[in-house]
């Protein structure tokens, strides 16, 4: 994740690629190919069936930015044109955003388009009511995206003559009074990245400010997906006790070869494992994502280590666990056994029938617990054709090894909806939806980690 305290690529990580997926459809009998671009390509006219929403709202995705208020800072660069998006992204996190643009981006961004985004009027020039101050918004946080060279030059000399560089100027003294946060997205063309650039951003980051590591294409610095800069303005603003804490995550299925090309794996994807990897990130801790390969991935903005096969998520889980880890949370659906020996290259296919010999595999989170034997540990247990009580019984047992068992069953885990207990010694709770029992869980590291 880059340096400390930042999200972005860091070596041996990979970040899924953005595709394009054609929504499922369901038909009455078997389609034809004229009737799937009829329906695909064709409007038939007919209104809108999802739940309607005000113009101005935003469907909210978390509240991890609720309560705060963030000042945008949008800079003359092309890039200004995105920033709409990103003023809508902050707000599905629950912030309140008051945007300030210098008269450069006015000519890649629309005045009324940055005032729909925000829901505020637009601050283009400073007037009597010295609005550089800020003295009557108490922002928690400035993020200046894009961020500029001339920009990032001025703020890290001292100098304020626009808006935006005066605005920034209050900003950074503020920072160093530990009132608000001050990051920066940088956007430029290659040719502007050399050492006056680094000493600059170097100078601001002494500071105390946060540089979010750009999206490198085509020989710039663009701006990165709009997720993750929210994400690293949400780190930034954290308050939780998680922040900077080490916490490694595992999540999908551990495929196990039968040879070449072929390889047995369960109907786990990690869904769970990654939204409660997002939930950590958002709080600020330095979460790892170790994901088994099932073809499912997160979202692009998120990173991860993908293992390929049971063997590859056994080395890298020992491997993270060797580094020290304050927690770890196993929801991986590890493989059970994995075939006696592997065939070099690939089976003949035709035959009638295919014997394999299994043979059990080792329990990788005993490994984890005796690799790091201070590491809290969080246990998963799925069970099929059992009653709550019976689920319970198994959890409760688990507790003796770990002291926290997420358990859940068949019968109430749907593809993307889920209930889970999370068991302790204090008794369990219950929880409906990924996303809270990815909560549920923080708010239990939240307590237990010293």
């Amino acid at each position: 994740m880059g340096s400390r305290g930042g999200i972005g690529r860091r070596k041996g990580l990979k970040i899924p690629r953005l595709t394009t997926a054609v929504p499922v459809r369901f038909w009455p009998r078997a389609p034809s190919l004229e009737d799937f671009f009829v329906k695909l390509f064709d409007w038939d006219f007919s209104a809108p069936k999802s739940e309607p929403l005000g113009d101005h709202e935003v469907v909210f995705t978390s509240e991890h930015l609720r309560g705060k208020k963030i000042a945008l800072l949008v800079c003359g660069g092309i890039a200004a044109m995105k920033a709409p998006l990103v003023a809508r992204a902050l707000r599905r996190r629950g912030a309140e955003v008051v945007a300030f643009c210098s008269p450069d981006a006015l000519h890649y961004v629309g005045k009324e388009g940055l005032e729909w985004a925000t829901c505020h009027p637009l601050v283009t020039a400073l007037t009597w009511k010295s609005e550089h101050l800020s003295g009557d918004q108490d922002f928690s946080a400035y993020l200046v995206a894009p961020a500029t060279y001339n920009t990032i030059g001025k703020a890290a000399q001292g100098i304020a003559d626009t808006v935006i560089s005066a605005v920034l100027a209050s900003a950074l003294g503020r920072m160093q009074r530990g009132q608000t946060q001050v990051l920066f997205a940088p956007t430029m063309h290659g040719s502007m990245h050399h050492q006056v650039l680094i000493e600059n951003c170097k100078r601001l980051v002494s500071l105390g400010a946060k540089m979010i590591p750009p999206r490198d294409a085509s020989g710039k610095h663009n701006l990165p997906d709009e997720e993750l800069i929210v994400a690293a303005v949400c780190r930034s603003v954290s308050q939780s006790t998680l922040k900077g804490k080490k916490i490694l995550v595992t999540g999908g299925p551990t495929p196990v070869p039968i040879d070449g090309v072929r390889r047995i794996l369960n109907r786990f994807r990690g869904r769970l494992g990654a939204a409660i990897h997002e939930e950590l990130l958002l709080r600020g801790a330095e979460s790892t994502f170790i994901l088994g390969d099932g073809a499912w991935q997160p979202a692009p903005w998120l990173p991860i280590e993908v293992a390929s096969t049971y063997q590859e998520y056994r080395e890298a889980v020992v491997r993270h666990m060797k580094l020290g880890q304050v927690a770890g949370i196993f929801s991986a659906g590890v493989a059970d056994y994995q075939p006696k020996s592997i065939h070099s290259g690939k089976i003949p296919s035709g035959q009638k029938s295919l014997n394999l010999e299994l043979v059990g595999t080792e329990k990788v989170i005993e490994l984890a617990r005796k690799t790091d034997p201070h590491s809290f540990i969080v246990s998963f247990k799925y069970l099929e054709q059992v009653t709550h009580e019976e689920l319970m019984a198994v959890a409760r047992d688990r507790l003796e090894k770990y002291p926290v068992v997420v358990a859940n069953r068949g019968e109430e885990c749907q593809e993307l909806t889920q209930v889970s207990y999370i068991v302790t010694r204090d008794g369990e709770q219950r929880f409906e939806g990924k996303a809270r029992i990815a909560q549920g869980i923080a708010d239990l590291l939240e307590k237990k980690l010293p």
